[in-house]
């Protein structure tokens, strides 16, 4: 994720990096439409976005370098905004990443469908992302 720069009043400032967790494998067309229209919406404000859905290259057979392209792009985050969808593995796995690096960088959590995310009774991931979410 490189680094952008816009400038306001002669001051160089940084563009938000968000990187989104998202559902890749098998999502119906309605719901890239959605998530793509969110990311757009993003990048109009001036953020950064890593779309693995765009920006990770699928084409790979054990799903290694899909993993490793994901945690570097995390790791350069400012903001993590999850599109949470719980029978997506990949989100998961993403969403566990995010939790790691939670432990010694401080990212901004934000749910991108929060009408989606409900809590349940009990332990879920759905309570962990809600306690660690901010309101967009």
């Amino acid at each position: 994720m490189s680094q952008k720069a816009s400038h306001s009043a002669g001051q160089p400032k940084e563009s938000r990096r968000i990187f989104v967790i998202c559902p890749v494998r098998n999502v119906p067309d309605e719901v890239v439409v959605k998530i793509g229209t969110y990311v757009k919406k993003l990048e109009r404000s001036g953020a950064e976005v890593y779309w693995p859905f765009r920006d990770t290259d699928q084409n790979d057979p054990i799903g290694l370098h899909i993993c490793q392209d994901n945690r570097r792009a995390v790791s350069q985050a400012d903001e993590i905004h999850i599109w949470f969808d719980p029978k997506s593995q990949g989100s998961v796995f993403d969403f566990g990443m995010t939790f790691a690096f939670m432990m010694s960088q401080k990212k901004r959590i934000v749910i991108a469908n929060p009408e989606e995310v409900r809590s349940t009774k009990g332990k879920s991931f759905q309570n962990v992302l809600l306690a660690l979410a901010t309101t967009a």
